[in-house]
């Protein structure tokens, strides 16, 4: 697999917030289908990478594709629009709005953006919650429901724009212990099903389990990349080796 027929690709990502250069010459490549999990230290621009694929935050050099789309050269959140529906993301924090049901929550974006049909995005919407496990829950509102359902009901959401990709940015941190591992059978389940997934975690065991290919960064850089059993078994840079002596 090169990176020529990949679907996401980083080349040379550099950004800085004021003086503080957070990503330092980031490349990297996914293709169709693979789960990417990226790891490493707090502050070693982890999140910064993601936020940076699906264009909420400009770069300052360097260029990204995802599918036909090139990032870096969109400006405006109008030409930003069909690039959200092919990238979704799914935060730490649920965003999900409290007046509103976990089934409204899941249908307002396909039917405010992308004008679908409201029938038929209910039936989507219903079915989505039955993928999540929580069918019993469409009507309840998101202070009803737990952490854990409602990052499945963010999932949820993520998953009615149809997207090519889905970022997921440590989406089990704000969890309590009990319901991470709801959150994160059901994104194990959408790697089975062959969904792009780039994944920010702190949640080793899973990474090793799910993913395609690891990368590990540091102080902004991509330090080493490899399948799961590679890099936590053999790492090959003493950072790496470091950060997993004392983490697992």
């Amino acid at each position: 697999m090169n990176r020529l027929d990949a679907l996401i690709e980083l080349d040379n990502i550099h950004k800085s917030f004021g003086n503080f250069e957070v990503l330092k010459g980031i490349s990297m490549f996914v293709h169709k289908g693979e789960a990417v999990c990226i790891i490493g230290p707090s502050g070693s621009g982890k999140s910064t990478i993601l936020r940076c694929i699906n264009g909420l935050i400009p770069i300052d050099e360097g260029s990204i594709r995802v599918g036909t789309y090139r990032v870096h050269e969109m400006k405006s959140e109008k030409e930003m629009r069909p690039l959200r529906h092919e990238v979704a993301m799914v935060f730490q924090q649920y965003n999900l709005f409290p007046h509103r049901t976990a089934l409204e929550n899941i249908m307002m974006a396909p039917i405010q953006v992308l004008g679908h049909d409201r029938a038929e995005v209910e039936e989507r919407a219903r079915r989505l919650l039955k993928k999540v496990r929580l069918s019993e829950k469409a009507n309840s509102y998101p202070g009803q429901l737990s952490g854990g359902q409602q990052q499945r009901v963010a999932i949820a959401r993520a998953l009615a724009m149809q997207p090519e990709v889905i970022l997921f940015d440590e989406v089990t941190a704000a969890l309590d212990p009990e319901t991470v591992k709801e959150v994160l059978s059901t994104i194990r389940e959408l790697v089975e099903d062959g969904l792009t997934c780039i994944l920010v975690t702190h949640e080793m065991k899973f990474a090793r389990e799910v993913s395609h290919r690891v990368c590990f960064t540091d102080h902004g850089l991509i330090v080493e990349s490899a399948p799961p059993a590679e890099l936590f078994d053999n790492p090959q840079d003493p950072r790496t080796r470091d950060f997993l002596s004392q983490i697992l």
